[in-house]
C-alpha cells in the first residue's frame, strides 16, 4: 500500500496496471490490448558511491509487437536534476535489458508538467548528443471524469485524474463520482474500496479536495470516529440538543422549587437534549444517504427518549435501504403485536 503522496503517484502504475491502457491512450501511444505488465527492478545503481533508483519500471509485453520497458516517475516541482537522472535512467535500463525504454512522468501541476515534457539536450550549444522527451501525464491531458458509468468503468483512471485535478473547480464532481462507484463495491470488493480510499486520502492530502473526500468516505467505509464534518456536525447537534435540554430542565426545576425541582429539572433536561441529539443525527444520517423520511417516521425518532434504542436506530441508519427499516429489530410494544390484535 502507498505511504507516502510521492510513493502514490507512480505505485498506482504497478499495483493497479489496468490504468496502463487508457493513460496510453490519452498519450496517443499504443498500446496492445492483451499487453502484459511486469515490474522489473528500479535499482540503477552501477557503484555503490552513487545511488540511483528510479520510482516504477515495468516491462510491457506486446502480443502484437516487440517488449518495451516503461519507466515511471512521480514529480511534484521543477528539478533541472532530473533531466540528467531521467537520460541515465533510459540509458542504462536499455543497456541491460536490451529493450526500448518510454519514461512517464506524472504530474500534479500544470507548471512542472510543462516543464516535465522537455525536450532535455545534452550536449554543447553547437552539438546534441542526446535528447530525452518524456511522456507526460498531468492535468492538461488526463480527463475530467464526473459520469459514474465512466468511473466505474475506468476506476483506475478516475483516481489518478482526480490527484492530477486535485487544484480544479471540477475535481469535486469527480470525487463524488468516484465515492458513488466504490460506496456501490463496498460489500462485493472492500479491497479495492479500502486500497483507492486511502490512496486519494493520502495523495489529496490536507488540501480542501482531500477535506472534501474524507466527508464523502465517511459514510461509505468511515463512519463514526474519523472527525468529519458530518460527524462534528452531528456531535455538536447533539450537544446544543443537550445544552438546551439542560436549560429548559433548570427553568422548570426553578419554578417547581429550587432544591427538588433543579435536580430533577437538570436530569430530566439532560436525557430530553440526549434524545434531541440522538434524533438529530439519525435524521442527518439519513439525509445524506438520501433516504426519504416519511412523517410518521420522523415523529417516532424525535419523539422517543429511550436512549439506548436510540443508538440502535443510529447504527442501523448507516445501512437501511428505507427509513422504516430502522425499526424492524425493535422488540414490540404492548398492544402492537399480533395478540393484541
Amino acid at each position: 500500500m502507498v505511504t507516502s503522496t510521492h510513493e502514490g503517484m507512480h505505485r498506482i502504475f504497478q499495483e493497479r496496471p489496468e490504468i496502463l491502457a487508457p493513460v496510453f491512450k490519452v498519450l496517443e501511444v499504443p498500446l496492445s490490448a492483451k499487453a502484459t505488465v511486469d515490474a522489473v527492478t528500479t535499482d540503477v545503481t552501477e557503484t555503490r558511491p552513487l545511488e540511483r533508483r528510479v520510482d516504477t519500471v515495468l516491462r510491457i509485453g506486446q502480443s502484437d509487437g516487440e517488449d518495451f520497458l516503461l519507466a515511471i516517475e512521480a514529480q511534484s516541482d521543477k528539478k533541472e536534476a532530473k533531466a540528467a537522472s531521467w537520460a541515465y535512467y533510459i540509458a542504462y535500463l536499455q543497456a541491460k535489458y536490451r529493450l526500448p525504454v518510454l519514461l512517464l512522468v506524472v504530474c500534479q501541476d500544470r507548471a512542472t508538467a510543462k516543464w516535465a515534457v522537455g525536450p532535455f539536450d545534452c550536449g554543447t550549444s553547437k552539438w546534441t548528443a542526446l535528447r530525452t522527451y518524456p511522456l507526460v501525464a498531468g492535468p492538461d491531458n488526463l480527463p475530467v471524469i464526473t459520469d459514474t458509468r465512466t468511473v466505474a468503468k475506468k476506476l483506475a483512471l478516475a483516481v489518478l485524474s482526480a490527484v492530477a485535478h486535485a487544484r480544479n473547480p471540477e475535481c469535486g464532481a469527480i470525487l463524488e463520482a468516484i465515492g458513488s462507484v466504490l460506496q456501490e463495491l463496498q460489500e462485493t470488493d472492500p479491497e479495492t474500496v479500502g486500497y483507492f480510499a486511502e490512496f486519494l486520502e493520502i495523495n489529496l492530502g490536507k488540501t480542501s479536495a482531500g477535506m472534501q473526500w474524507k466527508e464523502i468516505m465517511s459514510f461509505v467505509i468511515y463512519f463514526p470516529g474519523r472527525g468529519t464534518v458530518r460527524e462534528t456536525a452531528y456531535l455538536e447537534g447533539k450537544a446544543e440538543g443537550k445544552a438546551a435540554g439542560e436549560a429548559a430542565g433548570r427553568a422548570e426545576g426553578e419554578a417547581l422549587g429550587r432544591a427538588e425541582g433543579e435536580a430533577a429539572g437538570r436530569a430530566e433536561g439532560e436525557a430530553v437534549g440526549r434524545a434531541e441529539g440522538e434524533a438529530k443525527g439519525i435524521l442527518f444520517v439519513l439525509e445524506v444517504r438520501g433516504i426519504p423520511v416519511p412523517d410518521s417516521v420522523r415523529e417516532r425518532i424525535t419523539s422517543c427518549t429511550d436512549l439506548d434504542r436510540m443508538d440502535a436506530w443510529l447504527e442501523r441508519s448507516r445501512t437501511v435501504e428505507r427509513a422504516e427499516d430502522l425499526f424492524a429489530a425493535d422488540p414490540e410494544t404492548p398492544g402492537t403485536g399480533p395478540e393484541a390484535a
